[in-house]
């Protein structure tokens, strides 16, 4: 049986769908290169969007057949005016001459631009979580606190008078009206009709009283149809409204990174994967999302996102100072009952070994009870005092979540697991 399949889907004006898919698939290690440089340079907030990139002719340049060395072969050379037919011309050697393509480059003249080739949004996102294993990102779900919202519910025939929907209620009135009306005003229009006619019979003392009938049946239905009321309290419609649980809009995600002597680029950069992973998980679920920025050495200080990812201080390690200062913000700007609260915490586990029992009770006392979720990732694979600490939480506390990461293909699969929904397999 034959089959045919037809690709639906929607192209804009002069695209090809095929064409952009079967550039994608030939030259996707440029275009993923491409990406990689252009995530560099962007911040968390600007990550879920399209980019121009660019790539360059070399890099896309077709296959073409060229003649080898050696064989007979007899041409004529446009331009030529020194040489005649049957004069022997040496062979240029290496298969190149004056115009072979080789050299530096000249100031005038004209050249191949590198090509632009303009990214969806789906599509950067898609190649940027493709050495991450996984096709995309899931839309997953967290536990999240209900807020009520007035949400229109159409008509009811009674409520308070800033509620009354006068077109509404007139267009009701205006239809009982007429389903009242409608049999006397036929029957007043069938006895109007034959009291013309009557009137058009000579006088006599029938028609007189055919007449007299007539008039009196009319005014009594004309008597009817003015006491039908113009508008009646049954006609009146009010516009009803009733409030239905929707998620809560605000939310702030607390980034916690180590920059001690110990992290070095690569393990920032792991840092930076899984808090961008994070904030386009949040966005999924919330209108409004805040950013918090907290380095820390010995230390812990709010910065903006450029000093967070490219900050070059660095020192020793006391974790519990960034927790104080995220708990020191919350109580200052970010109430619990008003916003929910994530924090994401990124170490290589290196702290002083005094003050990882301080950082268990930070999060213990102060910070779990008031975010809704709170995930550690250790972007190193040895299990110091820190992580040995934060064990202990994770067995007492569902909302905390703790993982190791030591290369960018386990990112996607450990956050899929910290946020997986409840009993989803893993």
């Amino acid at each position: 049986m034959l089959q045919q399949i037809i690709d639906r889907r929607l192209a804009g004006k002069n695209k090809s769908i095929g064409n952009r898919e079967r550039f994608l698939r030939r030259h996707h290690n440029q275009v993923r290169d491409a990406v990689r440089r252009a995530v560099d340079g962007r911040g968390i907030r600007d990550m879920e969007r399209g980019e121009d990139i660019h790539i360059p002719k070399r890099d896309i340049n077709e296959p073409v057949f060229g003649h080898g060395q050696g064989g007979t072969r007899e041409m004529v050379h446009p331009g030529n005016q020194e040489y005649v037919t049957g004069d022997q011309i040496e062979r240029p050697k290496g298969g190149g001459g004056k115009g072979g393509g080789k050299g530096d480059p000249s100031d005038s003249g004209e050249g191949d631009d590198d090509f632009v080739f303009h990214l969806s949004k789906e599509e950067f996102m898609q190649i940027f979580f493709d050495d991450l294993a996984l096709p995309r990102l899931t839309q997953t779900q967290l536990a999240e606190t209900p807020e009520w919202k007035s949400h229109r519910a159409g008509f009811v025939s009674d409520g308070t008078p800033s509620n009354l929907s006068v077109v509404r209620s007139m267009r009701g009135a205006i239809g009982r009206r007429l389903a009242i009306g409608a049999g006397s005003r036929g029957e007043l229009r069938a006895l109007e009709d034959e009291l013309e006619l009557v009137l058009a019979q000579p006088v006599t003392a029938m028609r007189e009283a055919r007449r007299e009938d007539l008039e009196e049946r009319i005014s009594v239905l004309k008597n009817r149809l003015s006491r039908i009321p113009y508008l009646d309290p049954i006609d009146l419609r009010f516009r009803s409204r009733v409030k239905v649980p929707v998620p809560t809009t605000k939310a702030v995600m607390f980034c916690l990174m180590d920059v001690s002597g110990s992290m070095d680029e690569g393990r920032k950069e792991l840092s930076k994967r899984f808090f961008i992973l994070l904030y386009l998980f949040l966005t999924r679920h919330y209108d409004k999302i805040d950013l918090v920025f907290i380095r820390h050495h010995t230390q812990a200080q709010e910065v903006d996102e450029e000093n967070f990812f490219h900050a070059r201080e660095t020192g020793g390690t006391v974790v519990s100072s960034a927790l104080v200062l995220m708990d020191e913000i919350i109580k200052a700007r970010y109430s619990p009952s008003e916003w929910n609260i994530y924090g994401a915490q990124a170490s290589d586990g290196d702290n002083w070994h005094h003050d990882s029992g301080r950082c268990r009770e930070l999060l213990t006392e102060q910070l779990l009870p008031a975010c809704r979720y709170f995930a550690y990732v250790q972007v190193a694979d040895e299990e110091q005092n820190l992580w040995e600490e934060y064990t202990r939480l994770a067995d007492a506390h569902p909302h905390f979540a703790m993982r190791k990461v030591t290369e960018a293909s386990q990112i996607y699969p450990v956050f899929r697991e910290l946020f997986k929904k409840e009993g989803a397999a893993a």
